[in-house]
């Protein structure tokens, strides 16, 4: 795409932010869902700032997510250049190393811009272990 650098489509993904953590479940067989209304961070391309709502629904595993770090960690995003999709999947990449849950999903529903909204979503579900042939 004419104006668009590969500096671009990989900024942010790997930028240094805060430690995400965690402490010991307690239960299990539940969910936990997680609504972020003021997430904020800046276009890597055009420097506009860009805003929506981040939701991270999981089933924890043995560690629950600790919600001030998660909240210092979003916030973080603000002075951040990345594009929707890669926030939405680093996101959760994050949230997976940090808490390893059974199923995550993090769905980023961004504002109007342009005359489009956006709505970014992506899953993390382990894979099942390979069945042994007979």
């Amino acid at each position: 795409m004419a104006g668009y650098t590969d500096e671009h489509a990989r900024a942010g993904i790997d930028a240094p932010l805060p430690k995400i953590e965690c402490f010991e479940n307690q239960f299990n067989h539940y969910e936990i869902t997680i609504s972020i209304p003021e997430y904020t961070s800046v276009c890597p391309k055009s420097g506009l700032p860009d805003f929506g709502t981040i939701n991270i629904r999981y089933i924890p595993g043995k560690w629950c997510v600790e919600l001030k770090s998660l909240k210092e960690y979003i916030l973080a995003y603000r002075n951040l250049g990345i594009f929707y999709e890669n926030a939405v999947n680093r996101i959760l990449r994050d949230f997976v190393k940090a808490s390893k849950p059974v199923y995550a999903v993090v769905t980023g529903e961004f504002n109007v811009r342009g005359g489009m909204k956006s709505t970014i979503e992506a899953t993390y579900q382990p894979k099942a272990p390979a069945k042994k042939g007979k």
